[in-house]
């Protein structure tokens, strides 16, 4: 079969680092290629290049589709021809409805006037394709992650994609809408349409991937044929990181002491619907050197009791006790939940974690800039003598501390929200999908440093959508539902099926 797509030599560089080396890739018609590798390896940048968001002439090498070298200046032009990203970071518009962010910049006008008949019932047709049961009035705000990813790929047949680009698609996902997500690729595929699909999860490449390009620090390192027979996920990892990781999480004995973390009756109100009460008056404790897991499925209401607790950050009406060592403590800021020792890694880096235009050395230290300062003036020098110890610490990839963390691979980013928490020197770490959206290599090393920090006699409180890794680093699971906390389970007693079971019986009572 000829290739639809052929990316030869392309070769990228930025100010003090070259993200990209000779790197080929070649995409059939009709196939699924997945493009796996570690943060950093140049994974992002190399689809940029392909669809014009860096344009021709910023990097070597040629891009050939559909039999002919292309030049793309810019998005539109990649867009033109059939070639469509969907990014991690979805580009909908949340309080515009369904049809109108299908057709945003693409309408379906007449003499400068848009067919609202013709733009609802085109919607409908292409909500039909991709499997969403919902009125194309529906506002994006009221859909789940599931749903908008679906929104997204509805866009992209509207554009007639021929190259679907889906980066980290199911980096949100609960098991069933990745599940429903692969299968509508392989759909899709069974169509004549291309997909590229970038992904840390090596299960999910392996159930939909015809071919698997490796890249590891900017370069191609192996094309495999994954149809030819099971391609060995040990293998794949061992090309993506350049040495064997027998083991995924890292071995420890836990010495889990007296209760340190105490939340008691919390109960939280909806923020907008403040008759809605969420969080339901829910018991809560987490002991000296404990990682304690909290598993549930999508909306149970994780985040949201995490963000409550720390700095009363999300919801109304909240009332209830937290307690430290057995006394009660304000944590109604987010600076009175700091200087009692708790601290908050959200699960959105992005938005919520970083200021991305800011360097890796404003951000570490911005949680606790009393210890960089003097007289209140923040010493420049102590500043990036602490970002460059976390640097070297936590191995953050980056050309130096002054560099804008918005430049940086997704596990880096992480690392660096990791370090300003870090600094503050929390008794209580609560962290919300640690490892979202990065590789195996990242996440060996964010568990090597939870078991450090739970051998050191802090608390460590993982919210987590993987239960592999709640079942591989957790001493202790509780689970959530509805707002409430259903089930607890000894790391010897928990099992995925025992988790699932309890949330499922719990959604039957």
């Amino acid at each position: 079969m000829a290739a639809l797509l052929e990316m030869r030599g392309i070769t990228k560089a930025f100010p003090g680092v070259v993200a990209l080396r000779d790197v080929n890739l070649e995409v059939k018609a009709g196939e699924i290629h997945a493009v796996v590798g570690e943060n950093g390896a140049g994974k992002s940048t190399l689809m940029k290049v392909l669809s014009g968001v860096y344009p021709h002439g910023s990097y070597d090498g040629r891009i050939v589709f559909d039999g002919q070298e292309r030049s793309f200046s810019a998005i539109n032009d990649s867009e033109r021809l059939g070639i469509i990203i969907i990014h991690q970071e979805l580009a909908l518009v949340p309080l515009l409805s369904i049809a109108e962010n299908i057709f945003l910049g693409n309408e379906r006008a007449h003499g400068g006037v848009i067919d609202w008949f013709e733009s609802f019932r085109a919607t409908q047709a292409l909500l039909k394709k991709v499997g969403l049961k919902a009125p194309p009035t529906t506002l994006i705000t009221d859909l789940g992650v599931g749903q908008q990813q679906l929104v997204e790929i509805a866009k992209a047949l509207a554009k007639e994609v021929r190259l679907l680009i889906l980066d980290e698609p199911t980096a949100s996902l609960n098991e069933t809408d990745s599940d429903a997500l692969l299968e509508l690729l392989r759909e899709l595929k069974s169509h004549g349409i291309a997909c590229i699909l970038i992904s840390h999860k090596l299960n999910e490449v392996a159930k939909v991937a015809d071919t698997i390009t490796v890249i590891r620090d900017g370069s191609t390192v192996a094309t495999l044929d994954a149809r030819s027979g099971a391609v060995s996920e040990r293998e794949v990892v061992r090309l993506m990181v350049g040495r064997e990781m027998a083991d995924r999480y890292p071995p420890r004995t836990p010495h889990v002491g007296e209760v340190v973390f105490e939340v008691k009756g919390w109960r939280v109100h909806h923020p907008e619907h403040r008759d809605r009460l969420f969080i339901k008056g829910v018991d809560f404790h987490a002991r000296r050197g404990e990682i304690v897991g909290i598993a549930g499925l999508m909306g149970a209401g994780r985040t949201e009791f995490a963000m409550s607790v720390f700095g009363h950050s999300w919801g109304r009406r909240i009332s209830g006790e937290v307690r430290m060592h057995g006394k009660p403590v304000d944590t109604s800021r987010i600076d009175r939940a700091v200087a009692h020792g708790l601290a908050y890694v959200t699960e959105d880096r992005k938005a919520l974690g970083l200021v991305l235009d800011d360097s890796v050395a404003q951000n570490v230290t911005l949680a606790n800039l009393p210890a960089i300062s003097r007289a209140g003036v923040i010493d420049a020098e102590r500043e990036f003598a602490v970002a460059g110890d976390y640097r070297r610490k936590l191995s953050i990839r980056c050309a130096g501390v002054a560099q804008p963390v918005v430049n940086l691979s997704g596990g880096n980013q992480q690392k660096v929200v990791l370090a300003k928490w870090l600094f503050a020197e929390p008794e209580v770490l609560i962290l919300d999908e640690p490892t979202r959206g990065i590789d195996v290599g990242a996440k060996f090393e964010i568990y090597t440093l939870m078991a450090d920090l739970a051998a050191a006699g802090k608390c460590i409180v993982m919210i987590s959508s993987e239960m592999p890794e709640l079942l591989g680093m957790c001493d202790r699971i509780v689970v959530m539902n509805e707002g409430r906390f259903i089930a607890e389970f000894g790391a010897g007693d928990a099992s995925q099926e025992r988790i699932m079971h309890a949330i499922v019986a719990d959604g039957h009572r």
